[in-house]
C-alpha cells in the first residue's frame, strides 16, 4: 500500500522538460485571431481551436493535402 501511495504523486507531477504543451484556447490555429470567451470555439482533432468554421474547414483541406502527398511518397518508395 506504501508504495501505490508513494508511486501515486507521478501521475501528478508537472510536465515533463521537452514535452510539447498542447495549444492554448486563446488564438485561432490558422489565422491567429484572438479568441473571445464569449464566442464560439470550433475544434478540430481534439485540441486545435478555430475562430470559425471555414478556418477549420481550410486547416481538414490542407491537412487532407499533406496525406495524400505522403501516400504517394510512400507508394513511390516502395516501388523497385
Amino acid at each position: 500500500m506504501d508504495t501505490s501511495l508513494a508511486c501515486a504523486g507521478f501521475f501528478f507531477d508537472t510536465e515533463p522538460i521537452g514535452e510539447p504543451r498542447l495549444p492554448a484556447l486563446n488564438a485561432c490555429a490558422l489565422c491567429s485571431k484572438p479568441l473571445a470567451r464569449d464566442s464560439d470555439i470550433f475544434m478540430y482533432r481534439g485540441d486545435t481551436p478555430f475562430c470559425s468554421q471555414e478556418c477549420r474547414y481550410e486547416q481538414m483541406q490542407h491537412d487532407a493535402i499533406r496525406a495524400r502527398h505522403a501516400a504517394r511518397s510512400a507508394g513511390r518508395r516502395r516501388q523497385p
